[in-house]
């Protein structure tokens, strides 16, 4: 790719389409909320990962290695020379200083990841290579760009090391719950990073229908013909809203177990995020820059963090989200009576009962009150509030 943006083949060296390229772009450009907050944390715990890839040798990595080295095709010029190109060009549009190693693994199950400590390699699956055409696998590659340049396979690896120091210690009373605990939250984290890589992945292809499609093969097969992505995010909606609050009940237990979102979820979020503001000003070249990432303040990230899953529920179409949505709007719209004294439950009297009180209608009761306006107010702003504490399990 020139510095003009434009793509060139491996073979003839012309243009085939212009992309656009993000220098110094940071992270947290396209992180979720929830995935940003963790990051930013873990990134102001100086040393903590330094001293970690110092003790890498408990892990299996080294092993890892070896065996990917040994027993797959390492993308390079001569071998997956289409991979090499896409890989190297993924790198460019990110502003990747260093290209990762990658490899091809004999697995018919379509699949891809990104591991490491001291240097992530990204190894794809002969399934996935097999099932995606070039543009959706450019946003597969881009995905897992995404995560190496935001750090996930260290700070996976980290909390994966933790998780299992707390499986150690079960036989401490109530040592299971806490070892529940932590495993919820780093899953939950999981599913985060999975949705900010999908956002990079997008960044890099540049193409929302190859994401897209890409998406629905994963779910479906190879079988394109027989799909429709307006249909399958339509999945995605009648998921969010339909059933009761059994369904409720029933998604949260399906999903607890899971390292990534449903693939029609991911979808549905992706295109979200392509349509939004914010997706546009990184488009039009407004982005933060890695420079200033030591910079970033750590309860902003939380407070942006919390404030994105108040957001959610009370948007969300879900039966028990907008169930508990409805309960805090109630609350908050109970302690503003609270606050406001006797007067404001007074002013929520009939009116019929207010001339046997002696009420002309004229006082600080009467039905145009402050009440009748608060009730909304209350419940559309108590649950945002910029001071909510954000949910210590999300990191």
């Amino acid at each position: 790719m020139s510095e003009d943006g434009r793509e060139y083949n491996g073979s003839g060296g012309l243009p085939s389409r212009q992309r656009r390229r993000f220098p110094g772009i940071s992270s947290r450009a396209y992180e979720h909320p929830a995935d940003r907050s963790a990051l930013v944390a873990l990134r102001k715990l100086s040393g903590f990962d330094t001293v970690f890839k110092a003790l890498s040798g408990l892990l299996p990595e080294r092993s890892l290695r070896l065996l990917f080295l040994s027993d797959s095709v390492r993308v390079s010029d001569q071998q997956f020379t289409h991979l090499n190109d896409m890989l190297r060009d993924a790198c460019y549009v990110l502003d990747l200083e260093k290209v990762p190693p990658m490899y091809v693994n004999q697995d018919p199950q379509p699949n891809a990841m990104c591991i490491g400590l001291d240097e992530p390699i990204i190894v794809v699956t002969t399934g996935l290579v097999e099932l995606l055409d070039e543009e959706e696998m450019r946003a597969v590659i881009g995905h897992e760009v995404g995560h190496a340049l935001s750090g996930h396979a260290v700070y996976r690896t980290i909390l994966l090391f933790l998780t299992n120091l707390a499986i150690r210690v079960a036989w401490i009373p109530l040592g299971n719950l806490a070892i529940m605990a932590i495993v919820t939250a780093l899953r939950e984290w999981f599913r985060k990073s999975e949705l900010s890589a999908d956002r990079a992945g997008l960044l890099v292809g540049q193409d929302l229908r190859a994401s897209m499609r890409g998406l629905m093969k994963i779910a479906g097969g190879n079988h394109l013909h027989e799909m429709n992505v307006d249909a399958f995010l339509k999945q995605a909606e009648e998921y969010e809203a339909g059933g009761d609050l059994r369904d409720s009940v029933l998604k949260i237990l399906n999903v607890l177990p899971r390292t990534h979102p449903f693939t029609t979820v991911r979808a549905a979020e992706l295109k979200k995020w392509a349509e939004s503001r914010e997706f546009q000003r990184i488009m039009d070249g407004h982005y933060p820059r890695r420079a200033e990432d030591k910079d970033t303040s750590v309860t902003d990230s939380f407070r942006e963090s919390a404030a994105h899953y108040t957001t959610s529920v009370k948007n969300s179409k879900d039966p028990l989200m907008k169930l508990v949505s409805d309960i805090a709007g109630g609350a908050g719209d109970l302690g503003g009576r609270v606050r406001r004294g006797f007067g404001g439950f007074a002013g929520s009297a009939p009116s019929e009962d207010r001339p046997r009180n002696g009420s002309d209608g004229s006082g600080p009761d009467s039905g145009s009150g402050p009440d009748a306006g608060d009730g909304n107010g209350t419940s559309g702003t108590g649950p945002d509030g910029p001071t909510d504490t954000p949910p210590r399990d999300k990191s």
